[in-house]
């Protein structure tokens, strides 16, 4: 996953993510959700720390190339 380096279930939303990464998003960008770091934007990011910080994960699923307009239908 090119966000939290798990295991690739393949490519979702325009990246190759694990399914909690591909879950995430797409439960981010259907209910509109807005999240905010609680210490300094720069939170560890990977499989062990993932769900620790929903901004900066969110932040890195933007960074790796997640896209609202890759959404499977």
């Amino acid at each position: 996953c090119s966000v939290c380096g798990d295991h690739s279930t393949g490519r979702h939303y325009g990246a190759n993510t694990c399914e909690g990464c591909k879950l995430f998003f797409k439960r981010s960008i259907k209910k509109q959700l807005y999240y905010t770091c609680r210490v300094t934007g720069c939170c560890p990011v990977n499989k062990r720390y993932r769900n620790s910080c929903q901004y900066c994960r969110m932040k890195k699923c933007l960074r790796v190339g997640m896209k609202r307009e890759g959404e499977h239908r």
